[in-house]
């Protein structure tokens, strides 16, 4: 196996026995991504070569002094273009911030640095978070390592795309309403979105505050742990911040669960779930129960209507935090002469893409005098009962499981003309983020075709340690998690 088709671990793993250094493993991933970036476009904004070398010959340097390493040393890490990183362009993949550099870093970007990681480019992205495919980014589509006629899925596409086409080990990215779990599962490696608070969000450019969370991808459940290890805990400047120590992952991901409950919910089995998806989750589960694992009925009543009430409260949301980009105070700023209001009008025209307009004129409409407790409100009720049907889940067992998506990776164009058809992409994952729970998708198995297909474990509130030891007993047993796509 080449350097580059190895995990994190394995990596330091290298470099900590003298087999490589950093800049060989810096070298390595440079020249994988400019042999497989023309056919995937992964990135927003390329890795720059010197700062890449540069960064890790001073991590070479530290190791070779004697000092503390950090838990990520010399490990190229692909970050979402939503993520601040000061100096560098922010974009969101919208024209309306294409020249927007912040001044300063994410505080998952500055945990990252902490860690001594090599911070290895930002990745492509549906404009704000807004999508399920990444063909709603201002600037190119992303295509799927495994058949690059397909989506990767999105909203982070490049950041999954990215770490399944072996141009970076991990990479981070957002979880709105299934932006992490379902572009893992169609590219076929590991996503987590983590409990709501858990990891601050401060720096995070916002599309629905109430629902976004910065999780990561990786090869591997440990690898992903190992992420989670170096960005969860509290931080003061996000008041969403929940103050709770985080668990040290790794050191427990490989023990199994014993006298583990497997919850399958009736409702994540029914009517438009692809036949070879079921299949796939069906003997995913037949193999936890050969490792001793209880399957357990649970019902999610209320989960049909958790589609509806997601397209109403992300929406909202987005309508007031995307008011801010006026080409007056924020953003781009049109050249046509006009008075404040035509300015304003003409500069969020010429700066937002179709969807993102389409999604504030939604948010703005169920807000509006009239109709706020006829839709935001009434999606605010069904939230709730959302999260109770899950409360009373998990006092029948420890792990909701069944499938992330309900098709695989479809082809580029295929529903462009039916965002309906998108947001049904989303079916199985926004209910996650409603209830602010976290919740991560594995491989487990392919379509006929080649096409990858991902399990979904959703767990209580704060249960990433469990859910990360659930999916390794997963892991130990099968090899899906080992496969690379041959771009």
């Amino acid at each position: 196996m080449s350097l580059f088709e190895k995990t994190a671990t394995e990596l330091l793993a290298l470099q900590a026995e003298g087999k490589a250094s950093a800049v060989e493993v810096a070298d390595a991933f440079l020249a994988a991504y400019s042999a497989r970036e023309p056919k995937l476009k992964s990135f927003m904004l390329s890795p720059d070569p010197d700062a890449v070398r540069r960064r890790a010959a001073e991590i070479d340097a530290k190791r070779k002094s004697g000092r503390p390493l950090g838990k990520l040393a010399g490990v190229p890490v692909a970050v979402k273009d939503v993520l601040c990183t000061k100096g560098v362009r922010t974009t969101c993949s919208s024209k309306i911030l294409e020249h927007f550099v912040p001044p300063y870093d994410a505080h998952v970007v500055e945990r990252l640095a902490a860690e001594d990681a090599v911070i290895f480019g930002k990745t492509n992205m549906d404009e704000f978070a807004m999508g399920s495919s990444t063909e709603n980014s201002a600037y190119h589509l992303t295509r799927n390592p495994w058949d690059t006629e397909r989506i990767p899925g999105g909203s982070s596409g490049g950041s999954a795309a990215c770490v399944a086409g072996c141009q970076a080990p991990v990479s981070l990215g957002t979880d709105t309403g299934g932006s992490i779990r379902q572009p893992a599962a169609l590219c076929g490696i590991v996503g987590m979105k983590p409990t709501y608070g858990r990891v601050s969000r401060y720096g995070l450019v916002a599309f629905a505050s109430s629902l976004d969370q910065i999780g990561p991808f990786a090869h591997d459940t440990r690898d992903c742990a190992l992420m989670m290890e170096a960005i969860a805990g509290h931080d003061d400047r996000d008041s969403t911040s929940v103050n709770r120590p985080a668990p040290e992952y790794t050191k427990t991901v490989d023990q199994p669960v014993k006298g583990l409950k497997i919850g399958v919910p009736r409702e994540f089995f029914g009517q438009g779930l692809d036949a070879e998806i079921e299949g796939a989750v069906r003997q995913a589960l037949k193999e936890y129960e050969k490792l001793g694992a209880t399957l357990v009925d649970v019902s999610l009543p209320h989960s049909p209507y958790a589609l509806a009430a997601y397209y109403i409260v992300a929406p909202a949301e987005a309508s007031s935090n995307l008011a801010r980009y006026d080409g007056m105070h924020y953003g781009h700023r049109t050249t046509e002469k006009g008075d404040l209001i035509a300015t304003y009008s003409k500069s969020r025209a010429e700066g937002f893409g179709k969807e993102v307009q389409r999604r504030i004129i939604l948010g703005t409409y169920v807000l509006s005098s009239g109709y706020k407790d006829a839709y935001y409100v009434k999606a605010l009720k069904v939230r709730r009962l959302v999260k109770k049907d899950f409360d009373d889940a998990f006092e029948k067992c420890d792990v909701v499981m069944g499938p992330t998506t309900p098709s695989a990776a479809f082809k580029a164009g295929e529903k462009s003309d039916d965002p309906l058809a998108l947001y049904l992409s989303d079916v199985y994952t926004v209910s996650c983020n409603l209830a602010g729970l976290p919740g991560m998708s594995i491989p487990c198995g392919f379509t006929k075709s080649g096409l990858p297909i991902g399990l979904q474990l959703l767990g209580a509130p704060f249960s990433e340690e469990q859910l990360f030891r659930i999916a390794r007993m997963y892991e130990s047993v099968t090899d899906w998690h080992t496969k690379r796509p041959k771009v």
